[in-house]
């Protein structure tokens, strides 16, 4: 089933429209500092996205190739990539998980993820959905560290979620609504 946004797209692109283009850090409202951890609003919208694809009959989960390139990287559960901790190695064509593995896996990884966030971001103030809208959006690109959208936080930053749309070079319909729920749930209020 297709995302449904919360916030019909047109309402949140209207929202992200009328953002001032870059907010002082004086003006930005009082947030908490950064979460430590992914809260449910996260690693919801993260599931829903990676979903936990491949299922076979006998119950093992299979791996499947990048809907970008075809290939690299290969992807298995809720979106593992790269070193299979189960089976040593890479994760590739032939990996297969149980359940309790893709499960354990994405456990692991969004304290791992959460734990980049909250580094790249470092003192800057951030409400927890904002932080669960970042992990989100590291979790699938990896790029925390060198994002624009890192150094845009508190200024706009929501608008920047939307220039992530694109795999192997071309624009992907499911990123595009990935990150509109991505900037969505940034925008939301905190938890």
């Amino acid at each position: 089933m297709p995302y449904q946004p919360a916030t019909p797209l047109v309402s949140l692109l209207r929202k992200l429209a009328a953002l001032p283009a870059a907010a002082s850090r004086e003006s930005a409202p009082a947030a908490p500092a950064n979460p430590a951890a992914v809260g449910p609003a996260g690693t919801a919208l993260i599931k829903r996205f990676e979903g936990c694809a491949r299922l076979r009959p006998d119950g093992m989960v299979a791996a499947y190739p990048d809907p970008g390139t075809g290939g690299e990287p290969w992807t298995i559960g809720w979106g593992a990539t790269g070193k299979d901790h189960f089976n040593g190695g890479r994760i590739g064509p032939a990996t297969m998980w149980t359940q309790a593995q893709c499960d354990a896996r994405i456990a692991a990884d969004l304290g791992r993820y959460a734990a980049d966030v909250a580094a790249a971001l470092g003192d800057a103030p951030t409400t927890k959905a904002q932080f669960d809208a970042l992990v989100a959006f590291h979790y699938n690109t990896g790029a925390i560290a060198r994002a624009t959208l890192t150094r845009k936080h508190r200024e706009g930053a929501a608008r920047e979620f939307a220039r992530w749309n694109r795999a192997g070079g071309k624009v992907m319909k499911g990123l595009v609504r990935r990150r509109a729920a991505e900037a969505e749930l940034y925008l939301s209020d905190p938890q």
